[in-house]
C-alpha cells in the first residue's frame, strides 16, 4: 500500500500548478456500491476532475443509481446523475460554467477467462445540458487481472461513446492502471487514460476509489 501511494504522490509531483497549457488532468473518483439485499443494489459515485494535478476544476460528476441483480453475474440499473462543467472559452484563461442532468439505463454482465475477469457495461443516457436534449449511447469493455499470491492486479478498459444525433462519434477512451486491494470490498487503483475525440485528445492520471459494502 505504502509503495502505491509513492508512486502516486511521485507521478503528481510533475503536474502541479498547470493549468490549460498540460494537456494532462488528474481524475479523482470514488465508486461505492451498497447491497440492500439479495437482489437491490445502491450505486453512488464522485468524480473531481482537474485540468491539472488539482485546484484547476475540469468537471464535477455526482451519479448514483438503483440496481436488481440478475442471475450471479448480471445487474441492471437506473441511474441519475449531475454534471457540473467549467469550461475554457478559446484560448483564453476564463471559463463558463455548464450545468447537466442525466438519466441513464445500464445493464452489466460479467465472465471470466481463466484467472482474467472480464466486464461489459452498455449505458444508454438521456441528457438535459443547459436546456439541450441529448442522447448518447456507451459501450464499456473491462479486464481485471490479479497478480498470483498478491493483492495486486492489473486493470484496463475501452469505452466507446456514440451520440444519438447528428456527429455519432462522441469519444473513445483507453485505460490500463495497477490496483491494490486493502481489505475486503476496498480496493484503490492508480491509472493512465486516453480520451479521443473527433479532432482532439486528452490524457488523464487517474486516481480511484472503489468501495462495496
Amino acid at each position: 500500500m505504502k509503495k502505491l501511494l509513492l508512486i502516486i504522490s511521485f507521478m503528481a509531483i510533475p503536474f502541479a500548478g498547470k493549468s490549460q497549457d498540460s494537456n494532462l488532468g488528474n481524475w479523482l473518483i470514488y465508486i461505492g456500491s451498497k447491497q440492500l439485499n439479495t437482489k437491490w443494489n445502491l450505486h453512488h459515485e464522485i468524480q473531481y476532475r482537474n485540468y491539472n494535478a488539482g485546484g484547476d476544476l475540469e468537471q464535477l460528476l455526482l451519479r448514483t443509481g438503483l440496481g436488481y441483480k440478475i442471475g450471479e453475474k448480471s445487474n441492471v440499473l437506473l441511474g441519475y446523475g449531475y454534471i457540473n462543467s467549467e469550461n475554457y472559452t478559446g484560448i483564453s484563461n476564463e471559463k463558463i460554467t455548464i450545468e447537466e442532468h442525466r438519466i441513464f439505463q445500464q445493464f452489466i454482465t460479467k465472465n471470466n477467462i481463466g484467472s482474467l475477469s472480464l466486464q461489459h457495461r452498455y449505458r444508454f443516457e438521456q441528457r438535459f445540458v443547459e436546456g439541450d436534449f441529448k442522447t448518447r449511447f456507451r459501450y464499456f469493455l473491462g479486464i481485471n487481472l490479479p497478480f498470483k499470491d498478491s493483492k495486486y492486479y492489473a486493470s484496463a478498459y475501452n469505452e466507446i461513446f456514440l451520440n444519438g444525433e447528428s456527429n455519432v462519434f462522441d469519444r473513445n477512451r483507453i485505460y490500463g492502471g495497477l490496483g491494490y486491494k486493502i481489505k475486503k470490498g476496498v480496493k484503490i487503483e492508480l491509472g493512465y487514460m486516453s480520451q479521443v475525440f473527433e479532432s482532439s485528445s486528452r490524457d488523464q492520471i487517474n486516481i480511484i476509489t472503489f468501495v462495496n459494502f
